[in-house]
């Protein structure tokens, strides 16, 4: 099994979830957070005043896979928040060693 963690534009989430929702992904957790990169922010005008803005606004997918689906679900996300710009994100794969359905007990691929 394996764990991958997204990050990537807000405006792009939509569109993610429907390529992961085609190639049978049955589920993500979704959580807004700020970071930055390479890009190291960016400076804003707000009422005549200029402000360096250095976290940038960003979405964290994880999403939780078969090994087998692990390289559909990287391509998806790849793919689909891809805009040729600088700050699409970066996308992290984890083994992960065990799962467990809480509400059952089931483990393994069963529990994802």
């Amino acid at each position: 099994m394996k764990m991958i963690a997204a990050v990537i534009k807000p405006y792009k989430l939509d569109e993610v979830k429907e390529a992961l929702d085609k190639i049978g992904v049955r589920g993500m957790t979704v959580t807004e957070v700020k970071g930055y990169g390479r890009q190291k922010g960016h400076t804003e005008h707000y009422r005549g005043a200029e402000y360096q803005v250095v976290f940038t606004p960003k979405v964290k997918l994880e999403i939780v896979v078969s090994s087998a689906q692990a390289g559909d679900a990287v391509a998806a996300i790849k793919n689909t928040a891809n805009t040729g710009n600088v700050g699409d994100g970066k996308i992290f794969v984890f083994n992960l060693e065990e799962v467990v359905r809480i509400r059952t007990g089931e483990t393994g691929d069963v529990a994802i």
